[in-house]
């Protein structure tokens, strides 16, 4: 997200950054602290995450009081909005485990993920599709990131983009950028 950072910065948008190790603290615990986090933002804002940091920012914005300023748009880049296929193939592989502790259990989890709230604020969804397709692949002829379908990122109901990249690298897209500074000139209008 740093890129990203720098290049929003540039624009003159002021940025924030929030940070998790996914290994280290259960879902629920990251969540709660985002929100906490969250309750500091002042004015208008625009949230942005990028894989499990979208699925972070569902739970802690809903968790925020009714007071708390939320935010006018969250984009969700890479996210899965369904339990991945590939989280669900790993789940048991103890160095996937290790990397992912309970968030990595909870992507595994179609309950866990069914139950985590819809946005309750305009969102964007934004799919990379730029992974490798074909007979070997895990995603069989599915648009992918790499990671994740498009199938899988995809929410009822929310507008979604395809942007031509891989999972790892999606929130480093000039498409991306342009597509939240789009979004941002057309909030401030």
């Amino acid at each position: 997200m740093l890129l990203l950072a720098a290049r929003l910065r540039h624009a003159g948008v002021r940025c924030r950054l929030f940070g998790y190790v996914a290994a280290a603290e259960p879902f629920d615990r990251i969540a709660a602290r985002l929100a906490r986090w969250l309750q500091h933002s002042a004015g208008r804002y625009v949230a942005i995450g990028h894989s499990l940091g979208g699925l972070l920012l569902r739970a802690a914005i809903e968790a925020l009081p009714p007071a708390a300023c939320r935010p006018e748009h969250l984009f969700l880049l890479g996210t899965p909005n369904r339990s991945p296929r590939v989280a669900r193939r790993l789940q048991r592989w103890w160095p996937y485990r290790f990397m992912h502790g309970d968030s990595g259990q909870m992507l595994a989890a179609p309950e866990r993920m069914a139950a985590l709230p819809r946005p309750a604020v305009p969102t964007t969804v934004i799919a990379g599709a730029r992974g490798w397709r074909g007979r070997w692949s895990p995603f069989g002829a599915e648009e992918n990131d790499g990671v994740v379908a498009v199938s899988e990122v995809a929410m009822d109901g929310l507008h979604l983009v395809r942007v031509p990249a891989v999972h790892t690298l999606l929130m480093n897209s000039r498409q991306v950028f342009d597509l939240i500074v789009g979004q941002l000139k057309h909030n401030a209008a």
